[in-house]
């Protein structure tokens, strides 16, 4: 595979900071999900007025201020896609955001896991383009170097069950056929998604903090493909949980320095 070739250099020729301003009390830590039912529900319930934004040619996305248990958090809608996505983390960290929870949807390439169950990533398979321009060329990487003991111990305390494990990332969700499947599972894959593996480079080379986590959605693991709870109408109540724990772990992180595994 022929990738990108990494240039270690900070300064590009178009920076987060030439396009974003620092926010005045930006808050340390920012919660940011994909699906849009999930992400509206979750600002509803915590409530919060926007003090920001990131402008893109199609759409403009809100950085709102929210409250939880009397600490200050920032809170936004990613988009979807690797180059898209990272693109947005790096204007949110030149607004002055120092960590950042990202929880969303993920493919299962092991039907026994539970359909809205939690998988966390521990390791990604790196097959997206973002990442080798942030990190040097490797087929593999670690992911959630911090916090996967604390969210562990929210997760048991709640009686939530959790899988460990490594993510397939990759740009191209109609090429997930049954023979790269069956590949990603031989080398441990439990589930794919399509931004993991890119955010933590640019987390990596930026120097902050990023933690990731899912909770399953589709079934790749079969004969056919299973939908199970993909959709943003399905099992509203099972994904405000997990927007609930998601605030949990950063009201938890607020404040802490990072500790390892």
């Amino acid at each position: 595979m022929i990738h990108a070739q990494f240039d270690p250099t900070q300064r590009a020729v178009i920076n987060p900071w030439d396009i974003v301003q620092p926010i005045p009390g930006m808050p340390e830590v920012a919660v940011t999900c994909f699906a849009r039912d999930t992400f509206h529900r979750l600002l509803d319930g915590l409530g919060g007025l926007p003090i920001a934004q990131s402008n893109v040619a199609n759409m403009t996305i809100p950085v709102y201020r929210t409250e939880y248990f009397g600490k200050q958090f920032a809170l936004y809608m990613s988009d979807v896609g690797a180059p898209a996505c990272a693109g947005l983390l790096e204007d949110v960290y030149a607004m002055g955001v120092q960590k950042v929870v990202v929880f969303g949807t993920c493919g299962v390439l092991d039907r026994e896991i539970g359909d809205c169950s939690v998988i966390i990533p521990n390791r990604a398979v790196r097959d997206e383009g973002t990442s080798y321009h942030y990190l040097p060329a490797s087929d593999e990487m670690e992911v959630n170097p911090r916090y996967i003991d604390t969210f562990v111990e929210i997760l048991e305390r709640h009686g939530c069950h959790y899988t460990l494990g490594k993510v397939w990332t990759t740009d191209a969700i109609y090429r997930e056929t049954r023979e790269r499947v069956a590949a990603m599972k031989r080398r441990g894959c439990v589930c794919v998604d399509m931004e993991c593996s890119a955010l933590a480079a640019v987390a990596q080379f930026r120097g902050k903090e990023l933690f990731q986590f899912f909770y399953a959605a589709d079934n790749l693991d079969g004969e056919e493909w299973d939908v199970r709870s993909l959709s943003n109408e399905s099992k509203p109540l099972e994904k405000d949980r997990i927007a609930a724990l998601t605030m949990e772990l950063a009201a938890a992180i607020t404040g802490a320095e990072g500790e390892a595994k």
